[in-house]
């Protein structure tokens, strides 16, 4: 009689514990259900805590219910010892597999938010790199502007030079003309000075014929 209450206290106490296992189970799907979190929410610890303890009491209840079975329980008792093993078995399979899904779906989520951040950070980058880069051409573009303006002073310069070169040759040209002409001048004003001694030399002569000839003919006009 003592060992069949005995018996009875172990089985109230698996019904019970399964009976809040099976509850607490409930709660649990329904937060790997509904988890989208990477962090770990307060509840659902709790949640596994609590399981935990409910499948070690049962675990607990069901060795001293194998205890009392191998010390002599009939084959119906095994049989139900059999059944809350079972269940014991399905509950503990169940919680794991619930919360390898949890522990999955929190990695997933913190490689989604991870890739998130690679993302605004890539987008950061890419924008900081745009505007570096509108930065850079900007630069570039006044550089170029620097570039074709100081390449046009250049050529104007170059250009200006080239008259200033023309003009010294031209004004050396002229130098060396005048020197000719400077230096021509004293046998012009030679040649000048000869035909003006020759040109008086005629005058004279011509006089001195035509003084003659006015004489002679004063002469003959007196001796008829």
């Amino acid at each position: 009689m003592e060992l069949s209450a005995s018996w009875d206290s172990l089985r109230k106490q698996a019904r019970k514990l399964e009976a809040q296992l099976d509850e607490q189970m409930l709660s649990y799907r329904k937060l790997v259900s509904a988890k989208v979190s990477t962090k770990d929410d307060a509840a659902e610890s709790d949640v596994e805590s609590w399981i935990e303890r409910l499948l070690n009491q049962l675990q607990q209840v069901n060795s001293q219910m194998q205890a009392w079975v191998s010390s002599g329980g009939s084959e119906m008792v095994s049989h139900t010892l059999t059944r809350h093993q079972e269940i014991l078995q399905d509950l503990t399979q169940e919680f794991y597999r619930l919360r390898s899904s949890l522990r999955a779906k929190q990695e997933h989520a913190s490689l989604l938010d991870d890739f998130k951040e690679f993302d605004r950070t890539r987008l950061d980058l890419e924008e900081g790199a745009g505007f570096e880069k509108q930065t850079l051409l900007k630069e570039h573009a006044s550089i170029s502007r620097s570039t074709g303006q100081m390449d046009t002073v250049i050529s104007q310069a170059q250009a200006t030079l080239g008259a200033l070169v023309f003009q010294r040759s031209t004004f050396g040209g002229i130098n060396s003309k005048l020197s000719n002409v400077s230096g021509r001048l004293p046998t012009v004003n030679n040649i000048l000075s000869a035909i003006k001694r020759k040109k008086s030399m005629d005058t004279i002569i011509l006089s001195l014929v035509g003084s003659i000839c006015i004489f002679l003919i004063f002469i003959y006009w007196l001796t008829k």
